[in-house]
């Protein structure tokens, strides 16, 4: 009966850990994601600068 109650007293606390790991994870995912959606606005901005560059100076 001992066991069977220490069982249950950690069961509780691996599903929190096993939780707490998954969004851990996630969070960090999805930092990266953003810093990485960041980079790609700023590589867009660079582009599109670098574009008008081009055809203004073609135009003349």
């Amino acid at each position: 009966m001992n066991v069977f109650r220490k069982a249950t007293m950690s069961l509780p606390a691996v599903i929190i850990a096993v939780i707490a790991i998954v969004l851990l994870i996630t969070g960090g995912f999805i930092q990266s994601l953003n810093f990485l959606l960041w980079v790609g606005v700023v590589l867009l901005i660079i582009a599109v600068i670098a574009f008008l560059l081009r055809s203004i100076r073609g135009r003349r």
